[in-house]
């Protein structure tokens, strides 16, 4: 079954694809919430909620956390 883009009844059924979006959560610019682990700033806002990890101290967590094998 094929199906012809060109046809000019399709305008509009199909949505935009977004322009460069920013990862949720990462902060622009300081204050920075501080590791739970080595207590280095982070990439993430204070306001953050949860465990905020440095890229370092996640780095090291997923290498521990993985599967071996």
């Amino acid at each position: 079954m094929s199906r012809e883009t060109d046809d000019p009844s399709d305008e509009g059924t199909y949505c935009e694809p977004p322009g460069r979006i920013e990862p949720a959560g990462t902060a622009e610019g300081p204050p920075y919430a501080e590791c739970v682990l080595c207590r280095e700033p982070t990439e993430y806002p204070e306001s953050t909620k949860g465990a905020t990890l440095c890229p370092v101290c996640a780095w090291q967590e997923a290498g521990r956390t993985a599967c071996s094998g």
